[in-house]
């Protein structure tokens, strides 16, 4: 019976883990939202969605890691505790599946437009720590 409950509580608190950010989706964004920028609004645009992607990535892989960490403390010592992590994807995963969306719906009118803009690829724009105030100096 204690092995049925584990197993559950398992299922049940994987569901609810924060999902690492390169495992989140890019939402499927329209170009006509971009249809009438010109190639250095392009630019603009990309190095701003840049900028803020960086940002949430060094927040949604902290968020994931640490459930990932207070999973493994759970499982190995004391598994009812799993029913209190936080986990789950928020408005911050939302938001950067959003971001991912629209760098590829400007890097697909850069290419339309003939811009000649070199993007930088996603693993350079996000970080591979999380950014935290002791390192930022």
């Amino acid at each position: 019976m204690k092995s049925k409950i584990a197993i559950a509580a398992t299922v049940l608190t994987l569901s609810a883990c924060a999902s690492q950010p390169n495992e989140i989706s890019a939402q499927n964004i329209s170009t006509l939202q971009y249809k009438d920028y010109d190639c250095d609004q392009l630019a603009m645009e990309s190095d701003r969605i840049d900028r803020r992607i960086g940002e949430l990535h060094g927040q949604l892989k902290k968020k994931a890691d640490d459930d990932a960490v207070q999973m493994g403390v759970g499982l190995v010592l004391l598994w009812p505790t799993l029913f209190f992590l936080e986990g789950g994807d928020g408005p911050e995963a939302q938001e950067y599946g959003r971001l991912k969306g629209e760098k590829e719906a400007i890097e697909t009118v850069a290419i339309h437009n003939k811009c000649g803009i070199a993007f930088k690829p996603l693993e350079e724009v996000a970080p591979s720590k999380p950014t935290t105030e002791a390192n930022k100096g």
